[in-house]
């Protein structure tokens, strides 16, 4: 399975999981409470982002590869000022709207330095600490053990899902167009089954050893005080830059 985890030695690395989880999300929720119309608390936060990865040693390009990810959501914010309603300014001869020109930028400002900052907690954070992490932060017990065998047995599924289509292709099927969708389709049930069957058998084999809802504690030394106060820095600074731009 490709991982989004750059083994990397630098001081955001060494930082406790939990301390970085809680230090992108409260990073997120001023970002998304700055008004739209503060531009220049924007270009802060992206230089914050910027100073983030230069210290964690996470390559520009890498960042900018992956955050393609958002591009869909950039594709409805171009077509904002187009449909938008209200007051409209003439621009290389298009007729936009203003309204829908602050939409546009709200969703791209907003979802690029959120897609930045979640790039780098991945990249700063193996998927496993991450779901201790979320443990360590009172998250649901539910959601952290679902996330836990999700991790365990993706590799197994996408396994399950290569052997099958090697065997569709070496009877002479491989369905690519459209018309082909119930084969891939009746693959798509048959692999849901099959991993539904083998989730029962698991879980019953846990219960058979002792399992009681809830999985061993992972252990671990929780985050020194020191590290909360050095990860409160990049929420810090972009609620001053906030309030200072205001």
């Amino acid at each position: 399975m490709k991982v989004l985890h750059l083994d990397r030695e630098s001081p955001v690395h060494r930082l406790s999981p939990e301390v970085k989880i809680a230090s992108v999300l409260l990073f997120t929720i001023v970002v998304v409470l700055t008004p739209r119309e503060e531009f220049a608390a924007f270009g802060g936060f992206a230089v914050l982002i910027a100073i983030v990865a230069v210290l964690a040693r996470v390559p520009a390009l890498w960042l900018l590869r992956r955050a393609t990810i958002e591009l869909p959501f950039v594709l409805l914010a171009v077509a904002l000022p187009i449909f938008g309603q209200g007051e409209r300014v003439d621009w290389l001869g298009l007729s936009l709207s203003v309204d829908g020109l602050h939409g546009a930028w709200n969703i791209f400002a907003k979802g690029t330095l959120g897609v930045l900052a979640s790039l780098l907690l991945a990249a700063t954070t193996p998927m496993r600490d991450l779901i201790t992490g979320l443990d360590r932060l009172r998250c649901p017990a539910v959601i952290t053990e679902i996330m836990m065998f999700m991790l365990r047995y993706i590799d197994v599924l996408i396994d399950d899902a290569r052997r099958m289509r090697i065997a569709r292709i070496s009877r002479g099927y491989d369905p690519r167009f459209l018309w082909q969708a119930k084969a891939f389709a009746i693959g798509v049930g048959s692999l849901f089954l099959r991993s539904y069957e083998r989730g029962e058998r698991v879980y019953l084999a846990m219960l058979s050893r002792g399992y009681t809802g809830r999985m061993p504690n992972s252990g671990g030394v929780r985050a020194p005080a020191r590290e909360w106060l050095v990860s409160a820095v990049l929420p810090v600074a972009a609620a001053g830059i906030a309030l200072a731009l205001a």
